[in-house]
């Protein structure tokens, strides 16, 4: 069957069986893969033709779409690819990955006559399954020739940002910017109710106004409602946000916002928030109180010195006291 009506996918997990959901609709047979037996009933049920390995996938499937959680997965997959009877023509990746790991995976990949494409996507399940979700692809010229139309049908909304790396480049930067925006609606609400103002009024009130972003109408609802089905789960952003650090690390770059979302993300973890969507990362916020550490000092310091030295002068220019006879000897 030819790559162009035929989609294999390692990875049955949210993003894999979003992916499933649009090919299936477009009338294309899907089959796949998980080692999970929850995801790859749920993907059964849902019409994927269930494989019993990453390489059976590729043994029936001309394009094979790998959706696993990081880089070392993605690694373990490629060897699979690898090992497989018939390797398929083209490989895309949206595993959001570190840009070393995608680089090396697509340079052993293409070694072996198969064309790789480096595909994170920014955008929810849900949005990847409408083709609302944005595709930051990056390959070669060759790959980009031979993956332009599969990627054109399950992502109609993409962007070519370079070769191989730079997908996961682009997607981390934008994850940066699209966390801080969803901790910042969900501080702002947070911080909102507790003045007493009601929380719908308060998210039209930031889609009229200079402080709108996207988040308001994306997680904005979820927050209000407490609906939290995970349509992108805290734990796998989180993985994400480490994945940025230490990208910023590598080109010696300070990410001060970035570090207290990732605090903020382990407390919603360790509260047992993991695998709730990410918008329930305002259950966190809600519940924190303000600590002595962190209340405003009324006296700063420098103010504290300020007086003890204004008091200092002060009591060197009274005047000295005279002493009173006590009556007592010294002797």
């Amino acid at each position: 069957m030819d790559a162009g009506r035929s989609l294999g996918i390692i990875g049955l997990g949210l993003v894999g069986r979003a992916f499933a959901e649009r090919a299936r609709r477009m009338g294309w047979r899907v089959t796949g893969f998980d080692p999970s037996p929850v995801a790859t009933g749920v993907a059964r049920a849902a019409g994927v033709e269930i494989r019993s390995d990453a390489a059976a996938v590729a043994d029936g499937c001309g394009t094979v779409l790998v959706a696993v959680f990081d880089g070392p997965q993605l690694v373990r997959v490629a060897d699979a690819l690898l090992r497989a009877r018939r390797r398929p023509r083209l490989v895309l990746s949206c595993v959001t990955s570190d840009a070393a790991t995608a680089e090396s995976v697509g340079r052993r990949l293409e070694a072996a006559a198969i064309s790789f494409v480096d595909m994170p996507l920014s955008g929810s399940s849900q949005q990847i399954a409408a083709g609302e979700a944005l595709a930051m692809a990056g390959a070669g010229d060759h790959a980009w020739s031979v993956a332009r139309s599969v990627v054109a049908a399950l992502a109609p909304r993409h962007v070519r940002v370079g070769a191989a790396g730079a997908g996961a480049r682009a997607k981390l930067a934008t994850n940066l910017v699209l966390g801080l925006n969803r901790a910042a609606l969900a501080e702002g609400l947070a911080f909102a109710e507790a003045l007493g103002l009601g929380g719908a009024t308060f998210l039209d009130l930031l889609r009229r106004s200079p402080a709108y972003s996207r988040a308001v109408d994306v997680a904005g609802p979820r927050m209000l409602t407490g609906a939290f089905t995970p349509v992108s789960r805290i734990a796998q952003h989180r993985k994400d946000v480490a994945l940025i650090l230490d990208a910023a690390a590598g080109a010696g770059l300070e990410l001060t916002l970035e570090r207290g979302h990732a605090a903020l993300l382990d407390a919603a973890i360790a509260a047992g928030d993991g695998d709730l969507d990410n918008a329930a990362i305002i259950r966190i916020i809600r519940g924190r109180k303000p600590s002595s550490a962190t209340e405003p000092d009324p006296c700063p310091p420098s103010t504290s010195r300020r007086r003890k030295a204004a008091s200092k002068r002060s009591r060197r220019k009274r005047p000295a006291r005279s002493r009173k006879p006590t009556g007592r000897s010294r002797g």
